[in-house]
């Protein structure tokens, strides 16, 4: 939780009414949520049940049939060209399960290029910056690497400061633990505890129920494409109101 940044009234991310279909399956399903700025916000439910679909809609990855989406007050799926979606996008930072890092450039390049191509941003401030956000993910020394030479837990943490290099006002992270081995799972946790603590707004599609218990202020739990439960973590851990809920939670203890 951010003891050092209450959650303000306005809402960061504004889901209203959202429905969407792929053919005739329904993936989301009459969705009302809002992740208020300052606030960390874990989606989790059981796989299918429309959490990575509902995250990757909030910078358009994935289109709606429905409803209106907001993004610090701006509608992320109204009609808009390539350059202002762009743009919008520019202020998501977005984490994916799979890195996405470009293996030809070296960890720092990888940082640089948006904040020089889509910002502006001069070869020498960027690279300062670069450095800074390389320190804090705690991969100084890796600077010069190649995405190959990393391994899967430094490649999520160099891509979380690629996110970062941008500036956003909110984080999404797409279980950015899945593809991960064990042992380098709580490296990634953990430096994104540490933007938690630094008042970061974010939304965590993840399976990390202890991450969730430890730093979401908000839980929502989804299956079929609806969310059926948002609660603070103690509650929802501790008093799931839910049935399904319920039972995510025992078959999650039972493992």
């Amino acid at each position: 939780m951010n003891p050092s940044s209450p959650p303000q009234d306005d809402p960061m991310i504004l889901f209203n009414n959202i429905n969407k279909w792929y053919g005739d399956y329904q993936a989301l399903a009459d969705v009302n949520a809002e992740v208020k700025k300052g606030e960390v916000v874990v989606v989790c439910g059981p796989s299918g049940s429309g959490k990575s679909t509902l995250i990757r809609t909030v910078n358009r990855l994935e289109e709606i049939k429905s409803g209106q989406l907001l993004f610090d007050g701006h509608d992320i799926h109204a009609p808009m060209r390539s350059a202002a979606l762009n743009k919008l996008r520019s202020r998501i930072g977005f984490v994916f399960q799979s890195f996405n890092l470009f293996p030809h450039l070296s960890v720092v390049d990888n940082i640089m290029l948006s904040p020089m191509r889509v910002l502006g941003v001069k070869k020498a401030q960027a690279r300062e910056k670069a450095g800074q956000l390389l320190e804090r993910v705690g991969l100084s020394s890796k600077a010069g690497a190649f995405p190959a030479q990393l391994s899967g837990g430094q490649q999520q943490r160099v891509a979380i400061a690629r996110a970062l290099a941008m500036e956003p006002p909110a984080m999404l992270f797409d279980e950015p633990t899945s593809a991960l081995d064990p042992e380098m799972v709580g490296e990634v946790l953990s430096v994104m505890r540490g933007l938690a603590s630094d008042g970061m707004t974010m939304m965590c599609v993840t399976h990390e129920m202890n991450f969730a218990r430890e730093v979401a202020d908000r839980v929502w739990f989804m299956d079929a494409g609806r969310i059926l439960e948002k609660a603070e973590p103690e509650t929802f851990f501790r008093h799931p109101q839910h049935p399904r809920a319920q039972r995510f939670l025992s078959d999650l203890r039972a493992h």
